[in-house]
């Protein structure tokens, strides 16, 4: 069996165990192939294997490989995962269907005018900096709730769900369920954590989508 299938049967596997082991539907949890990096021919392997959504980092890759593919996959589902600029706000809502990464107010009002241009209303998931890491961008959990607002309110973006990455060498757990306890405090629906490393973790504390590239396509 080709790598992908192969590897693909492989996690969906382990995101059904965890889900059950969690007491959780493994069907509540959504599986986002991160496709950094990887050329038109992997992706099509994976949607040859019948995976439909996907994770990009860069706008100006996805656009160099996804209008294509879009074309001939219409049921195919493209997150952005990555930092957005403002500048690139207008190409993103055009080509994404869920934008992870809305991380400050100028971000907000960027894709608003871009939906308001463009026409389509991509769903939008606050980043959260759980770790207070100053490398890091995202909105600080305090700052969640008048964030969440701003960007409704005074913006009209669709906000469903938080994303957030925990600091790298720490125990992911009590991050995953910090965002876990917000996102039930603010009533979204979609909680994305969770990556090739600790995805299991993630779903145990309730994450609903996880974004997974290297132990789905392989190393970069």
């Amino acid at each position: 069996m080709p790598l992908f299938p192969r590897n693909l049967q492989t996690i969906r596997q382990r995101i059904s165990d965890a889900a059950r082991k969690a007491e959780r539907n493994p069907n509540s949890i959504k599986l986002v192939a991160v496709s950094k990096a990887k050329d038109e021919a992997d992706i099509r392997a994976a949607l040859d294997a019948g995976h439909k959504v996907f994770g990009e980092n860069r706008v100006q890759e996805a656009q160099a490989k996804y209008p294509a593919l879009r074309a001939a996959h219409p049921d195919l589902k493209l997150h952005m995962i990555g930092s957005l600029q403002t500048n690139k706000a207008e190409d993103a809502v055009q080509l994404f269907d869920v934008i992870e990464t809305l991380d400050r107010p100028r971000l907000a009002a960027a894709l608003s005018e871009a939906i308001k241009k463009t026409g389509r209303n991509p769903e939008c998931y606050i980043e959260v900096n759980i770790g207070g890491e100053l490398q890091k961008s995202g909105i600080a959990p305090e700052m969640l709730g008048d964030f969440l607002g701003f960007c409704r309110d005074s913006c009209g973006l669709n906000v469903t769900g938080l994303m957030a990455l925990p600091p790298q060498h720490a125990d992911p757990m009590p991050f995953f369920q910090q965002m876990k306890q917000l996102a039930d405090t603010h009533k979204l629906p979609h909680l994305s954590l969770g990556m090739s490393g600790d995805f299991e973790a993630a779903i145990a504390c309730g994450a609903t989508e996880v974004r997974i590239g290297t132990a789905l396509f392989g190393p970069r």
